[in-house]
């Protein structure tokens, strides 16, 4: 099963990235997994929130295969404990899902057309964590998950 994170505009904080590039080094041990960045909106201040999230849109839709598990991470979206992640990812994993793609969407979250193409959506917390951050917290609980799909003792319950 190939996994990707969809991510609008690059990681522009070093440390982040170092931490990021950490944790999809290890990633690549358990799955097929990349990191897809679509560039971020220019001159947006020109733009309205509904603008930005629509051009936005367009280029998220276009990332997307037709087959594709498509999983919003959201504030709105469901919260698992990491075991019952792992649980989630190991179901996609089962099903023979050919890709599963998370994504991250820019500052004013996700067009409606984006909602209606997702299949799940994800909360990593009810706090809310700037982009950058949010990007090392999700690899970090995907490669969790999969060490604890694999019985590895970095997850301790």
């Amino acid at each position: 099963m190939k996994t990707i994170l969809l991510l609008t505009g690059k990681t522009t904080d070093e440390l982040v990235n170092q931490l990021i590039q950490q944790y999809v080094a290890r990633l690549k041990f358990y799955l097929d997994f990349e990191l897809q960045v679509i560039p971020e909106i220019k001159n947006t201040k020109h733009l309205s929130e509904q603008q930005q999230k629509q051009k936005e849109a367009e280029l998220q839709l276009k990332a997307l295969e037709g087959a594709d598990e498509v999983v919003l991470l959201d504030e709105r979206g469901r919260s698992y404990r990491s075991v019952e992640f792992a649980d989630q990812i190991g179901r996609y994993q089962n099903a023979g899902r050919r890709k599963v793609v998370f994504v991250i969407g820019g500052p004013y979250g996700f067009a409606p057309e984006v909602y209606q193409r997702a299949t799940a959506q994800l909360s990593l917390s009810s706090m809310t964590f700037s982009h950058q951050l949010v990007r090392v917290l999700f690899v970090e609980q995907l490669y969790r998950a999969m060490t604890i799909l694999k019985g590895e003792p970095y997850h301790h319950e």
